[in-house]
């Protein structure tokens, strides 16, 4: 399974992915992108012939595009999904279609294959991912597949649509040249005359001397004689009139005459032809044909309507595509206003003819994404279906209203009584928008503009699926799926673009970042199902705080943040009080009741920061120290950078110093109470930076386990010590007693220890070595701590517990951990003298030792009397300044082994 993270960044890629929609190299990036985001070997996209041959688009193979290639489809996995649904074989591809030479070709052992289908429904194609291995693919790659397969089906569509368009352009051309012939073969004539009494001819097509006996060059110019002398006398001062009134009104005319052919008989015409105007509004010449209708008498008539809807299909996309394609439509159709709408949820059909039963819709409202009224591009708007054209457009795919009841348009003062409409399928036959126009007035035809929103509808429809795939997919990358939030990513851009305006504005901007604490152990008891709620929860009481231009976001698990522009620094701290009350307000869920508690870090800029690009930065350096304190909120400071930045550099020095080996082993002596004599000696890491100097252990020692340094630095420390003691042997000045080394709770962690303290100490004896172990180390997991420490016994190292009395010890497992010795700490041994509280604990201690038979060794002896006292206690060894300060080796050479 993929963590949301994973998911919102699959969807974010797929999403980038998408915007080279209609560049050449689409398909390229869409197969590389599925190879890579499905971790697949092979993926390909194949448009499929009338032949049932697949033609491949794009294919990557084995980490790279391969050349494209054709095959035919019989016998092959790609057959059973062309026009079905999607098909999976999960394994053993190869042997269910044994004939399919690709598959071999390939060394695929699985195939996922999904059909592409145009606009309208047909299948055009497929889209195919393989593997050399078994697949199993979870919700989260079916989604991927089906945006990719829809997306891919929709920009094959658009290119057959462009390739259609050009060879539309290229016939267009060749009608051009047909009509040149058939005008000139007709029986009729095509001419360009002037507007005058003469009707003086200044082109003629050659139909006209079967129409009138008279050559073409015989007309034009009037050059034998005029067109107009030919007109039946009864018939000039008519058509004359019809047509200036025409003229004066720009329109076309129609007109119905006789004339004299030049073999003397009479012939009807039928005349139809339109006025050319100047710039200036003057009439340059007619243009018009002329036929001869004497056959059918003057009752029949001759239409000829030649018109060219242009394209609207552009390379826009979106917005602009969605206001040229209607503003075009009201255009061409002389309506009053149209508009383009998108469905909330697709509206899948039934089985047959209906839609849905009693006529209601699963969609409830509609959302303009272009509206045009006369003539002016509006501000989309959001709309009930209930009742309205649309739901009629919806239930009957194709709706035409002649005179209707009036219908006020969304975000429009315009009343339609009549309009046409044409329902917006996508891919699967699910109505996901409408197309309308409006006319104010009664409409008396409908087949000609029926007829063009069928042909724009369908490019419509598949940029309305495309650009809703889009606002899913960038749904899903940029917003946080259990609390609705925007999630990390749009978090950033929000802080980028606010941060952008308050630089330039020297406005505030602060930052809060809240984490919730202890919610992983809600998690891991009650299950995440409990913990999804509560986050929930808390997102919902974020965005109800109540304050102006507040943006809330989920960043992680269990870290929120809120930004705030314009908002001063005493208001900021009563809000981040607010916030934590709020948060901490005890939330009921199945009957039980959580009281969640949260740490709270602040930054402002310009006060905090000198840029708000600093912001998320210091926010976080904040957040973090209120996780150590007990109020859990604080405000950012510089010394918080200054001390994390200190931190970060020290675990960089600290590593390099381990690396090569530039620490040092001090060793301080433990001597027997009774005899005064050395009884062995505990190794102590120093550091001595070349810039810093001596570094505490205090400081680094903690540093290193809480930043995973603490096993190396264990092991340098077991490495350098039994190196010393191997020199120590060498020399003829062995270490009387054990050599005692702390062992932290990390490595103590590590259930094979005994094996691995016994490799990097391989060249000296095990009794050589008291490994020691605290106590609170030992109790963090009891029975794993027996089994580690009896194998330590038996490979003949001894055991001290260290820091004894300052943890918790059970009594059981304090005798089944078979310990050598009990390390007395510190923190007792100062002030015993002085307090007999802890003089009891030290004498508690030392008799339970003796009663379990081990030794005691006491930490921290600074004086005589301590001592003495813990002598006469029974303490068996101690060691403290009063004794000797930790030395480098050769000096403790020098005071403790040398006789």
């Amino acid at each position: 399974m993929h963590t949301r993270k994973e998911a919102a960044e699959i969807f974010r890629q797929l999403a980038e992915g998408f915007g080279r929609s209609g560049h050449p190299n689409f398909f390229a990036t869409l197969v590389e992108q599925l190879a890579r985001l499905l971790t697949v070997d092979h993926a390909l996209v194949a448009v499929v012939t009338h032949d049932n041959i697949a033609e491949t688009l794009a294919v990557w193979s084995n980490g790279g595009l391969q050349a494209n290639l054709s095959y035919p489809l019989a016998g092959t996995p790609c057959e059973t999904v062309v026009g079905h649904e999607p098909c999976l074989y999960a394994c053993d591809v190869q042997s269910r279609f044994p004939e399919d030479d690709l598959l071999s070709q390939l060394g695929a052992d699985s195939y996922m294959g999904l059909p592409l289908f145009a606009p309208d429904g047909t299948a055009i194609g497929l889209l195919a991912v393989l593997h050399n291995q078994p697949i199993q693919f979870d919700g989260l790659e079916n989604e991927i597949l089906r945006i990719a397969a829809a997306q891919a089906g929709a920009e094959l569509g658009r290119r057959q649509a462009e390739n259609a368009l050009r060879k539309s352009e290229a016939a267009a051309k060749e009608s051009e040249r047909r009509l040149n012939t058939l005008l000139n073969h007709l029986p009729g004539m095509a001419y360009r005359c002037l507007n005058n009494q003469d009707w003086t001819m200044q082109l003629v097509s050659k139909g006209a001397e079967a129409l009138t006996g008279y050559r073409p060059d015989e007309l034009e110019a009037n050059r034998v004689t005029s067109f107009a002398s030919l007109v039946h006398k009864d018939d000039q001062e008519r058509i004359f009139l019809d047509i200036q009134e025409a003229i004066c009104q720009r329109r076309p005319y129609r007109v119905i005459y006789r004339i004299r052919h030049r073999d003397g008989s009479e012939r009807w015409m039928w005349e139809q032809g339109q006025a050319v105007f100047k710039e200036s509004g003057e009439v340059l010449c007619l243009e018009g044909f002329i036929t001869d209708v004497t056959d059918q008498q003057e009752s029949q008539r001759v239409q000829r309507a030649v018109m060219q809807v242009a394209s609207t299909v552009t390379s826009r996309v979106g917005d602009d595509y969605f206001q040229q394609l209607i503003a075009t439509l009201t255009t061409l159709l002389e309506a009053d206003a149209g508009f383009i709408a998108l469905l909330d949820q697709p509206v899948p059909p039934l089985q047959g003819d209906g839609f849905h039963p009693n006529n209601l819709l699963p969609a409830t409202t509609g959302h303009t994404v272009s509206l045009v009224v006369d003539g002016q591009i509006r501000k989309n708007y959001t709309f009930l279906l209930r009742d309205t054209p649309v739901e009629g457009v919806v239930l009957e795919q194709e709706s035409v209203v002649h005179h209707g009841q009036r219908f006020t348009l969304p975000g429009a003062t315009l009343s339609a009584q009549a309009w046409i409409g044409r329902r917006l399928d996508n891919a699967k036959g699910e109505a996901i928008g409408v197309m309308m126009v409006f006319y104010k007035a009664p409409l008396n035809t409908n087949a000609f503009a029926t007829s063009v929103l069928r042909i724009l509808s369908t490019g419509a429809a598949a940029e309305l699926e495309r650009r809703r795939d889009h606002r899913h997919i960038h749904q899903l990358a940029y917003t946080d799926s259990t609390t609705g939030l925007p999630n990390r990513a749009r978090f950033m851009e929000m802080l980028s673009t606010m941060g952008q305006l308050s630089g330039q504005q020297r406005s505030p901007l602060s930052l809060l970042l809240l984490d919730l604490r202890r919610f992983k152990e809600i998690n891991d008891l009650h299950g995440h199902q409990v913990g999804d709620q509560l986050l929930a929860t808390v997102a919902r009481r974020l965005q109800h705080l109540g304050l102006p231009d507040v943006h809330c976001a989920r960043l992680s698990g269990d870290e929120f943040a809120l930004l705030l522009p314009s908002i001063e620094r005493a208001s900021l701290d009563e809000v981040v009080r607010q916030l934590s009350t709020l948060v901490k307000r005890p939330t009921r869920l199945d009957h039980r009741i959580f009281n969640l508690d949260v740490s709270i870090g602040f930054a402002r800029y310009p006060g905090d920061v000198a840029s708000p690009s600093e912001l998320f930065n210091a926010a976080s350096i904040a957040l973090h120290h209120a996780k150590k304190l007990e109020s859990n909120i604080s405000p950012y400071t510089q010394t918080m950078r200054h001390t994390l930045e200190r931190r970060q550099w020290m675990t960089e020095r600290l590593h390099s110093a381990i690396l090569e080996r530039r620490l040092q082993l001090y060793f301080q002596p433990q001597v027997d109470l009774n005899t005064q004599t050395l009884t062995g000696a505990e190794a102590l890491c120093r550091w001595h930076d070349p810039e810093w100097g001596w570094v505490s252990p205090s400081e680094f020692i903690p540093l290193a386990e809480e930043r995973g340094l603490i096993r190396l630095l264990g092991d340098w420390v077991l490495e350098e010590a039994a190196r010393q003691l191997s020199v120590w042997q060498a020399a003829g000045t062995p270490l009387p007693g054990r050599l005692s080394i702390n062992i932290s709770a990390q490595q103590f962690a590590d259930p094979r220890l005994t094996t691995h303290i016994a490799t990097l100490t391989s060249n000296i004896s095990p009794s050589a070595i008291a490994l020691e172990l605290t106590e609170s180390d030992f109790m963090r997991d009891p029975d794993q701590a027996v089994i580690i420490t009896q194998a330590m016994r038996q490979a003949g190292y001894a055991l001290f517990i260290d820091d004894f009395g300052t943890g918790y010890s059970s009594l059981s497992y304090l005798r089944r951990f078979a310990a050598d010795a009990l390390k007395i700490d510190i923190s007792f041994v100062r002030d015993m003298l002085d307090n007999h509280h802890d003089r009891a604990i030290v004498q508690t201690i030392i008799a339970m030792a003796n009663t379990l038979e081990m030794k005691t060794l006491a930490e921290g002896v600074e004086s005589a009397a301590q001592a003495a006292l813990l002598a006469d206690m029974g303490c068996n060894q101690a060691q403290g300044y009063w004794f000797g300060r930790p030395l480098p080796a050769d000096e403790f050479t020098r005071t403790w082994l040398n006789d």
